[in-house]
């Protein structure tokens, strides 16, 4: 379930976007209109015929005309939902009557127009789909238009037309060879077409008394007249309708349906039963998908202001803190050099363990280790034991979690600087006097350092370096300015033991206990600084599945946490400080804008497949350009060098969307009620600090340190 719902959630959004974009006519437009061409194969009756034509016979086609002092107003393209209520106003107000040739994207769009022309006593006919030049056009296209907008009508208005006009058509003399076939085989299944034999011209809006004078036809003859209520504005139009009506009227002419003026049956034909849920079904969707896409464009708009927003913070506050530590004299107060109890809790890790405490021994801060044993079955514990090193304490206990296990360190530790670490950390010699000097400032209360991770040599690897060093590390700069850190992370982090005390240790509340303890101190008005040179390599997941696992707890255990202490939000001090800048802060660029941005994703596939190609691909190379800004200035601060970024590309396209998919299932746990257990990751004991000695490894381990 976890693939299952993010993919099915995932196909069902571009589903929609290219249902959206085919009733927008964004897929595969074809906007060719065919020049004119001979006339030979065009019967002379029909060239000098009258504007209607009904060609279902087809040995002998036959056209008629208007009877005088009738006019058949006929409005092309609609409808709209700004100009197409106007137009019945108007006829409304006259007392009018005409024909409306709908495109069936439109009428899917706007069914509750479509229903008003048939309420109100209008005739409705087809005017393709998309708008096609038929002439260009196979067959199985051309049936193709006719049934989707038949389908969009019986869905609309529950009915089905007779009707017929082509787009970009004319007067019935201009119909040349390339259409007339068009107007055979529509013929054949059993559509009359309704061309025009007066054309007002609206469509290039040439003024209101030019439209007058175009559509009043001479000496009282009747017509067929050609208007528009979409495709641009139409006030002219409008403005001439409310004049020609009552003026016309006064001369004894007479607006009425195409079939009325004839006196032919009606051209609209009820439709029941499956026909009509499937219409009826096809008008939800398309409403569906343009309030869903019209929602998405908002949330994409959303998270692009939020990722903007993200990396300007980031930027400027990454920057302040940068020059803040590093300038000539900084000092957190007095120098701490007390001793510092080194808690690493351990669970069957016998293939880091040795690194990790040989790290701690080349301290250059005086320090005690307490490595807690919680019911390792692989012989942590012995491992540690034989080492035989000074200051170095195994406490073991029963199999109880990673809270307990720090618990039960902090009542063994005996100074009062605590510094935590993962049992798959090693620890450069000067982190711990590096990780402990912001106590100099009675203030703070946890201190936060600068994980890294050791395996970077793998593609997975790479990309957790690069998400390290830009998303966690330029983050902590920047909610250090803010004082609202989020999380002191697992493998690198010291607190003072009477803030411990104070807040009731480590919770076992969340599976993010990291998050929850930082957001404690918070909330008890402690400070919690990053200190930059404090330096841990910390073992990253090397498999897709491990990675999985570690950050659906991570996310999960975050949302735990956000949610434990959303109380913060309303309450005063410094709780109510964090939980009105902390805790959106965390919400928004931790929960919900990785939720939301894949979205960049899906857009940029639909622009780059069925929109404007290269105007999509520079968007998304504008942003992954700023990405890669920020990425840079990231490796620069953290002095790091350059050349993983080469795969940054790479990681926006696929890291995102495993990281997106993670979330989306820690969402789905939550909402569900779904419990989340402590999941062991493999380990392989590959990292050691730069400039430690390599350890011994086991036969057939060639991986190399970092260094």
């Amino acid at each position: 379930m976890r693939l299952l719902l993010p993919l099915l959630f995932l196909v069902a959004l571009f589903a929609m976007l290219l249902v959206r974009g085919y009733v927008h006519n964004e897929i595969a437009p074809d906007h060719r209109i065919r020049p004119e061409a001979d006339t030979g194969e065009v019967p002379d009756r029909i060239l000098e015929g009258g504007p209607v034509i009904d060609a279902r016979s087809p040995s002998r086609p036959t056209s008629l005309d208007i009877p005088a002092h009738r006019l058949v107003l006929t409005f092309d393209d609609g409808p709209d939902p700004k100009w197409t209520p106007l137009v019945l106003d108007a006829l409304k107000k006259h007392h009018a009557h005409a024909v409306f040739f709908v495109t069936g994207a439109n009428a899917s769009r706007y069914p509750d127009l479509v229903r008003r022309m048939v309420a109100e006593g209008h005739e409705v006919g087809v005017h393709t789909f998309n708008h096609p030049d038929l002439s260009y056009q196979s067959r199985s296209r051309i049936d193709w238009e006719l049934s989707q907008t038949q389908l969009a009508l019986a869905g609309a208005a529950g009915i089905r037309t007779s009707l017929f006009r082509p787009p970009y058509s004319s007067f019935a003399d201009a119909l040349d060879d390339a259409n007339w076939p068009v107007v055979q085989y529509v013929g054949s299944r059993g559509y009359i077409t309704a061309l025009d034999s007066t054309d007002s011209e609206d469509w290039q809006r040439p003024g209101v008394d030019a439209i007058i004078r175009n559509a009043t036809p001479k000496g009282g003859k009747g017509a067929v007249v050609l208007m528009h209520d979409a495709g641009g504005p139409r006030t002219q139009t409008i403005e001439a309708l409310d004049r020609l009506l009552p003026e016309l009227q006064a001369r004894g002419y007479k607006f009425t349906n195409l079939t009325d003026a004839l006196g032919a049956p009606s051209a609209h034909t009820p439709v029941t039963g499956i026909a009509l849920w499937k219409g009826k079904a096809f008008v939800l969707v398309v409403d569906v998908s343009d309030h869903a896409t019209d929602a998405l464009v908002i949330c994409l708009a959303i998270i692009g202001v939020l990722v903007f927003t993200r990396f300007g913070l980031m930027l400027i506050l990454a920057a302040t803190h940068a020059r803040k530590v590093r300038r000539r004299g900084f000092r957190w107060g007095p120098e701490v050099t007390r001793p510092v109890s080194v808690i690493v809790p351990a669970y069957n890790e016998r293939e880091c363990i040795a690194n990790t405490v040989r790290s701690l021994a080349a301290s250059d801060h005086r320090i005690e280790i307490i490595v807690v044993d919680d019911g390792s079955t692989d012989g942590t514990a012995d491992i540690v034991d034989a080492l035989r090193m000074p200051y170095v304490r195994v406490v073991r206990q029963r199999n109880a979690g990673k809270p307990a296990a720090l618990n039960n360190g902090i009542e063994h530790a005996r100074y009062d600087l605590v510094v935590m670490m993962d049992g798959d950390t090693v620890f450069e010699p000067s982190t711990v006097r590096e990780l402990v000097q912001p106590f100099g400032d009675p203030r703070v209360g946890a201190v936060a350092g600068n994980a890294k991770v050791g395996n970077r040599d793998s593609l997975i690897g790479a990309w957790q370096h690069i998400e390290y060093v830009m998303g966690f590390n330029l983050d902590r700069r920047m909610y250090d300015m803010l004082r609202c850190m989020p999380t002191i992370p697992g493998a690198v982090g010291a607190f003072r033991r009477e803030a411990l005390d104070r807040v009731g240790g480590m919770s076992e509340d969340t599976l993010a206990e990291d998050t929850d303890i930082t957001m404690a101190l918070h909330r008890d008005g402690w400070h919690v600084v990053y200190a930059e040179n404090a330096r841990a390599w910390t073992e990253a997941p090397e498999s897709v599945q491990q990675l999985w696992s570690q950050r659906y707890r991570w996310s999960y255990g975050t949302m735990q946490a956000i949610w434990k202490h959303r109380h913060a939000v309303v309450e005063r001090g410094p709780s109510g400080r964090f939980g009105r800048v902390g805790l959106p802060l965390v919400s928004l660029f931790m929960v919900l804008a990785p939720l939301l941005a894949p979205l960049i994703d899906v857009f940029l596939l639909y622009g780059l497949v069925f929109g404007p190609t290269m105007r999509t691909a520079a968007a998304w190379g504008a942003v992954l350009g700023l990405q890669a800004v920020c990425a840079a200035y990231a490796f620069r601060l953290d002095r790091e060098r350059l050349t993983h970024l080469v795969s940054l590309p790479l990681q926006q396209i696929l890291y995102r969307q495993l990281m997106y998919v993670v979330l989306l299932q820690s969402w789905i746990t939550a909402l569900t009620g779904g419990r989340l257990r402590w999941q062991k990751l493999r380990r392989t004991g590959v990292v050691e600090a730069p400039g430690s000695i390599p350890s011994q490894r086991r036969e057939g381990q060639d991986r190399r340190p970092v260094a």
